[in-house]
């Protein structure tokens, strides 16, 4: 299997959660497992995490339990909870991260040859088993394991208020859930993916979806 069929099917939520033998009702709610957390959930349904959240009436911790029902597009239902979210956001802290346009961005690993774009949205970076992945920018971890399927051992980092960036292929993650990062810091080793290369499969997404992870890279090294 290509890099190209493999990855191409990634960050479709009917895809992955077989939404074509399910009725359209059952398809746009989500029961929380173990180990989700927000951002996959949104992540894996190509969602902004933000909506998310508003649609389910979740405070801006962002926090879900185990076997909480989620809605996953919005509806009539969502109107109250949205309402009681607004309030929640102006009661909170204002955010301190930086606007994203700000925000100075790096390769997440050496380049030993060309990125190739991916159809979803992402690049194909090519290495060695055990090569060093890196914080593209700074931010703080929201998601690490391996319960998004196609990603292998995913590591997704929140940067600003609306940008994800998301590490695939993992051989292991140096960096927990919550955690804060720098710029260039450790945070895992490359792995394989398919068809068993090395390499690290690498996205961005803005408000849930794909952009050209080239357009925040910087030009050389």
């Amino acid at each position: 299997m290509s890099w190209q069929r493999a990855i191409g099917s990634l960050g479709l939520g009917c895809i992955i959660a077989g939404c074509a033998d399910r009725a359209p009702q059952e398809a746009s709610l989500y029961v929380v497992k173990p180990q989700d957390t927000l951002y996959s959930i949104a992540w894996r349904n190509g969602v902004d995490f933000h909506d998310l959240a508003r649609w389910n009436g979740i405070a801006p911790d962002f926090h879900i339990s185990i076997g909480q029902l989620l809605r996953l597009v919005p509806g009539e239902s969502a109107q109250p909870f949205a309402n009681r979210n607004i309030e929640s956001r102006n009661n909170a802290k204002p955010a301190t991260a930086a606007v994203p346009s700000s925000l100075a961005w790096a390769w997440p690993t050496d380049r030993l040859a060309a990125p190739q774009p991916v159809a979803s949205g992402g690049i194909i970076l090519q290495g060695r088993v055990g090569q060093d992945i890196r914080a593209a920018s700074a931010g703080r971890v929201v998601y690490t394991g391996t319960g998004i399927r196609g990603y292998g051992n995913l590591i997704i980092i929140k940067h600003g208020e609306n940008l994800l960036s998301a590490y695939a292929h993992n051989r292991d993650a140096l960096v927990r859930d919550g955690q804060e990062v720098s710029l260039g810091q450790l945070i895992g080793h490359m792995g394989e993916g398919a068809p068993q290369k090395p390499a690290l499969y690498f996205e961005i997404r803005r408000n849930g979806k794909p952009v050209d992870p080239l357009t925040f890279l910087p030009s050389s090294k």
